[in-house]
């Protein structure tokens, strides 16, 4: 399947459009989406709109359409198919997850369905759950168009930031640059990823659990997060900052 979609993306502008919509489409879709190594994917596609060689808008409003479209996939079989899948053995193997997303859903649909499309396990699980729920059209379609509206530009943000770095001037850069701006990526990223550890301690267990609990996390989380902003300025003073932000900038205005 990456192979496949890896093809596409080098045919033509059209196919690569095409193949953003597919991959949305595919990670909104319910259960595919937890299979899908849509990550990966959606990165080499950024890298394409990064280096210039396809647009940010075009490449948004394609990831709009196929999220939006796999999203109501989702929510109308769910909504045809509650009896059936509520016994399907396969969605048994989720049965936890879908049993927390129907709970959230009951208390605070609208905060749910729009936070739930940033978080990767719940992404595909949500409106196929709010399908089974018969939840109304109008609670689910305002924070769904908005979520599908924010989800693609920060979906393809690490490939793009991967893609202006590569176009950053060689002989410029003095070869250092890259690696510290992925240095700094990483430890922004980590700080992030502590943060909503920490945040989220005590109401889940994961693999994480074990190395990371509740008091660990205390101390933990602070800490990352002041790893990840002392990293964010620290690479603003670098010589190719600008050259790297005019880049950038360049993605947007283009």
């Amino acid at each position: 399947m990456e192979a496949w979609i890896q093809q596409l993306i080098t045919q033509s502008l059209e196919w690569a459009l095409f193949a953003v919509a597919l991959v949305t489409f595919l990670e909104s879709l319910a259960l595919v989406g937890l299979l899908l190594p849509g990550t990966v994917m959606m990165a080499s596609l950024g890298a394409l709109v990064g280096s210039g060689e396809l647009g940010l808008y075009p490449a948004w409003a394609a990831g709009f359409a196929g999220c939006l479209i796999g999203d109501w996939v989702s929510y109308g079989i769910g909504w045809k198919f509650q009896g059936p899948l509520h016994r399907w053995k396969y969605l048994q193997k989720y049965k936890g997850l879908l049993d927390k997303t129907e709970h959230a859903l009951h208390q605070h649909s609208m905060f749910t369905i729009l936070v739930g499309r940033f978080v990767g396990p719940t992404r595909p699980l949500i409106p196929l759950a709010a399908g089974m729920l018969e939840l109304p059209v109008r609670k689910f379609l305002p924070p769904n168009i908005i979520g599908c509206i924010l989800w693609p530009p920060l979906y393809l943000l690490p490939g793009i930031l991967a893609g202006v770095a590569i176009d950053v001037p060689k002989a410029a850069q003095g070869g250092s640059f890259k690696w510290l701006l992925l240095g700094a990526a990483l430890l922004i990223w980590l700080g992030g990823w502590l943060c909503w550890r920490w945040w989220r301690s005590g109401k889940s267990r994961d693999w994480a659990t074990a190395w990371l609990p509740p008091e660990r996390l205390r101390w933990a989380g602070p800490l990352g997060l002041i790893v990840a902003v002392a990293a964010f300025v620290g690479i603003q003073f670098h010589p190719m900052m600008p050259v790297f932000r005019h880049l950038l900038w360049q993605v947007f205005i283009a």
